[in-house]
């Protein structure tokens, strides 16, 4: 009997994708071997951030009936699952009655990430179940704080210092924290230092889990750096999460108060918010189909670029963008006159590029006397974003426009993957155009930018400052002042607690992981470089084997999902029903090269086992 060892480290959605194929793959091995898959976790398996224990106010961002861990017909969609589990819609809340009560959820549901969480463990829970006789599978309840490569095998680690030997390691291990930067180090001293004078003085640099914002004491005054998805928990945390309430819908939505709530101040680099989603009117599995920024556009670009200047590297702004607002434009057209225009007859004329130009950049050409002109100007905005978001990705052309960018992902990322672009396009591509791509395109439900002007109008939340503000310590007034250069005035608020609402990007060298520092120590990884740009993540082949100090890809381990964010581009999703899924294309491409290093003595062709419930054993 030979066993074969393999350890997933990090079992959220990535983990659970690789243990779907490595159940489907294992199918084929020949009688007398035997698979043991460990999986390390301190989570339950398949939810990773997704906890299923998490507040149901903190919402999914992406239309429920859009996702499945699930190929074809082989398994429900999240929303499928949330019928057949018997959930029922009771205004802004679900429960599971089955059929007796409430309403259906239907496709256009943004679900609560506790619900599914419940559906990652679900399909966890399906997938062991249907595992033939000669897989096992053990799940560590623990961290992974080292892998050691060790006479041809990997030993990973775990904090309680059990040893797991391994043929073969996957690390899933999804977002990550940083190390202080300087300004942690400033803010965290500077509360540290004037706490005794002011006791509600308080400095998050993490507001995940969100229970951590509940030490905040009503009444003080909280800043929130930031107006993106992550924004808008900690906004949910400190109101609904306090026992506040929203009643009515649309622009009648109104927020009553339950006493309990901090002032919330809310800012960033432009003080703009993530533009909602429109009401989505291509079906579950519907997309635009590109007409200029499409994947031969940019094959085309490389070899032009490699016949030309000798290497095959892009530059996103001067080669590709033009084709990007171009494409956007085309689609801005054909939706506001709601016909069909031949791509070689449409030109992108003054017109179109006054109104591509206006999405992108709402602020170009402005100025703002004071902080209540900014405020107006913002208020404005995001009523006219939502009526946009009303009209649907269909019918409105601005809607219709910014999902179009969700529609060419495949062609950024045939642009932007393993070093597709210069290094200095690179870095201009991260800085500039990701953020604005995700603020246009990938930002809250309808519901939530409703919520913010509901806020606003109860005085509950404002805005701390305009565009441009940063934010110092005010040694004198004990209290983080968030200041604000206006073009008539300078405008200067206090708060009690900042809270830095971001993601952190994934830095090797910076991440405060012991995991990641003792890799790095070991030379098992490497951070990925574009030339002289290093974007962040792990550096990786194209089948996802990690590449180690030497500069050669390890014989046995793969990385996936946020930790290769740089390598790849847009790593952070789940799987899209009815579409061909990059989630799913990865680790198929890893799994597949795994059985590659496998001798092939061990495989054979069909599937003569049997498959009965099989359990997981789970190790504390």
């Amino acid at each position: 009997m030979r066993k074969l060892r393999i350890t997933i480290v990090g079992m959220g959605p990535r983990g659970l994708g690789i243990l779907q194929h490595i159940a489907q793959g294992a199918r084929q091995l020949a009688a007398g071997v035997e698979l043991e898959v460990h999986l390390v976790d301190p989570r339950e398996s398949g939810q990773g951030v997704h906890s299923s224990r998490q507040p149901d106010h903190l919402l999914t961002n992406t239309l429920a009936s859009q996702l499945t861990m699930f190929t074809g017909e082989s398994g429900p969609s999240f929303t499928e699952w949330a019928d057949q589990a018997g959930y029922r819609r009771f205004d802004r809340a679900y429960y599971r009655t089955g059929e007796a009560c409430g309403e259906p959820i239907g496709e256009h549901d943004y679900l609560p990430r506790n619900m599914l969480g419940e559906y990652l463990s679900f399909v966890f829970d399906r997938t062991v179940a249907q595992l033939p006789p000669h897989i096992r599978v053990v799940h560590h309840r623990s961290r992974a704080l080292d892998v050691e490569e060790r006479q041809g095998t990997y030993v990973v680690r775990t904090e309680e210092g059990h040893e797991v030997a391994s043929d073969f390691v996957f690390l899933a291990t999804g977002h990550c924290g940083r190390t202080p930067t300087d300004d942690d180090v400033t803010f965290a001293n500077f509360v540290a230092d004037h706490q005794a004078r002011n006791d509600r003085l308080a400095y998050v640099t993490d507001p995940y889990p969100v229970d951590v914002l509940q030490h905040i004491a009503p009444g003080s005054t909280v800043a929130i750096q930031g107006f993106g998805l992550t924004a808008h928990d900690a906004i949910a945390a400190l109101t609904v999460g306090r026992g506040g309430r929203f009643e009515g819908d649309g622009q009648e939505m109104r927020y009553l108060p339950s006493g309990r709530e901090p002032s919330i101040l809310l800012f960033s680099r432009q003080c703009l918010p993530a533009a909602a989603r429109g009401i989505n009117q291509k079906g579950i599995a519907g997309d635009y189909k590109p007409r200029f920024f499409t994947l031969d556009a940019v094959r085309d670009l490389r070899r032009q670029a490699e016949q030309t200047r000798g290497i095959p590297q892009i530059d996103f702004e001067t080669e590709l963008v033009p084709l990007l607002l171009r494409e956007l434009g085309y689609v801005y057209r054909t939706t506001s006159e709601q016909r069909h225009i031949e791509p070689d007859e449409y030109e992108f004329g003054a017109p179109d590029q006054a109104a591509i130009a206006g999405i992108i950049d709402p602020l170009l050409g402005k100025a703002f006397g004071d902080l209540n002109e900014f405020r107006e100007f913002f208020v404005e905005f995001v009523t006219d974003d939502l009526h946009h978001a009303e009209r649907g990705n269909v019918s409105s052309p601005v809607k219709a426009a910014t999902d179009a960018i969700r529609d060419v992902r495949a062609g950024l990322r045939e642009a932007v993957d393993f070093g597709g672009l210069t290094p200095a396009s690179h870095r201009v591509f991260n800085n500039r155009w990701v953020p604005l791509m995700n603020r246009v395109s990938f930002g809250p439900p309808r519901r939530r930018n409703y919520e913010l002007l509901a806020l606003m109008k109860a005085q509950v939340a404002d805005l701390a400052g305009g565009p441009g503000c940063r934010v110092t310590p005010d040694q004198e007034a004990a209290r983080f002042a968030i200041e604000t250069q206006f073009t008539g005035t300078r405008a200067v608020r206090h708060a009690d607690v900042l809270v830095t609402a971001r993601l952190d990007l994934f830095h090797p060298e910076t991440d405060s992981s012991p995991l990641t520092a003792r890799l790095l120590a070991r030379g098992l990884i490497r951070p990925y470089a574009n030339g002289t740009y290093q974007p962040g993540g792990l550096d990786i082949t194209p089948a996802g084997r990690v590449i180690g100090k030497t500069g050669e890809p390890l014989a046995g381990v793969w990385a996936l999902g946020y930790p290769v964010e740089g390598p790849r581009y847009y790593t952070y999703y789940l799987p899209r029903a009815g579409q061909p899924s990059r989630f799913t294309a990865e680790a198929k491409a890893a799994v597949a090269d795994m059985w590659q290093l496998i001798d092939t003595t061990v495989i054979e062709e069909g599937d003569a086992h049997v498959r009965p419930e099989r359990q997981p054993v789970s190790i504390p």
